[in-house]
């Protein structure tokens, strides 16, 4: 199979028709949680909790952050043990009903990063997404330099923070994650990402795919479905 990378107006364009309701039908909640259960598998799949169990999300303000509150969900039932770094919430009703569900598991909030990365296996990135633009402001550029330093492995969703959607690592500070979930359609600027990446569309429906002209996962027993980077495979 074969696919392509779609630019930030084309990804854009990609969730206004999945949350049209004459045409994706989709809502918000509904992606976000499909994105996020994603990311879970990936993470499941790359760092197996019996190598060590201990996950760390970062989420931003916007719906990448919303992907992440998701993941830790799903990382949870899966028997990980979960932390969430969430430095600028938002009152939204969505945001809040996903920290409130957090908070029914007893999954803490952690005010100290740096505190919680030092009992930490894996690091979710879930701070930006593809509507990101311009500079990284505070406090997400110390945040961004904390993780750079870790040495622990990150799972960027969709791109990974501080990465141009359009050009790729061109800023500073930006990422370097081990792994990445692209969501619905690979962005252009991870076109040269070297890690494993793996992609969650399966909820693409086959005639918009056809119409843009992108392949999307489909279940027939393969374990790498899609190959966009050398090594992108469905979840």
């Amino acid at each position: 199979m074969s696919s392509k990378f779609i630019g930030q107006q084309a990804a854009q364009e990609l969730d206004e028709w999945l949350m049209d309701p004459a045409k994706g039908g989709f809502s918000v909640d509904q992606l976000m949680e499909l994105a996020g259960l994603s990311v879970a598998q990936a993470v499941a799949r790359e760092y197996p909790k019996e190598n060590g169990g201990r996950v760390v999300v970062c989420a931003g303000p916007g719906n990448n952050g919303g992907d992440g509150l998701v993941a830790a969900r799903h990382l949870f039932h899966f028997g990980y043990t979960v932390r969430v770094f969430y430095p600028k919430p938002t009152d939204k009703p969505l945001y809040k009903n996903l920290t409130t569900q957090l908070k029914s598991l007893d999954i803490p909030l952690v005010d100290s990063l740096d505190a919680a990365l030092k009992e930490a296996d894996v690091v979710v990135d879930a701070l930006f997404g593809f509507s990101f633009k311009g500079d990284v402001r505070a406090p997400f550029d110390s945040v961004l330099k904390t993780l750079q330093s870790s040495r622990l492995p990150i799972v960027s969703i969709d791109i990974p923070s501080g990465w141009d959607v359009e050009k790729g690592n061109i800023r500073s500070p930006t990422l370097q994650p081990s792994t990445l979930v692209s969501l619905s359609v690979p962005k252009v600027g991870v076109r040269d990402f070297t890690g494993k990446h793996y992609l969650g569309g399966r909820f693409i429906p086959p005639q918009l795919a056809d119409r843009l002209g992108f392949a999307v996962p489909r279940y027939e027993g393969c374990e790498q479905c899609v190959d966009v980077t050398g090594w992108v495979r469905e979840v």
